[in-house]
């Protein structure tokens, strides 16, 4: 294939991989050490991951934000002072 893309057979063995449910890196070991089909697997498997951690992190910061109790005032700080009844 002109410019170097995935090959049908890559294409199939990505889709076979998947289909078994087999994490990238071992589809991308199966396609052959230095392969382009290879090394685009194991780019979008990073990319999954920085996505991952990115969007579990984000969870985890409005958990945090839901779950944290508002600090409400003190009765005292509620009621006005008698210089400014």
């Amino acid at each position: 294939m002109p410019g170097g893309g995935l090959t049908r057979q890559d294409r199939q063995q990505i889709a076979l991989g998947l289909a078994d449910s087999l994490p990238c890196t071992e589809i991308a070991r199966r396609l052959g050490p230095h392969t382009i089909a290879a090394t685009r697997l194991e780019n979008v498997a990073r990319f999954l991951d920085f996505i991952g951690e990115s969007i579990t992190r984000a969870a985890e910061q409005a958990r945090e934000v839901l779950h944290t109790k508002l600090e409400t005032p003190s009765n005292d700080a509620a009621q006005p002072s008698p210089d400014h009844g």
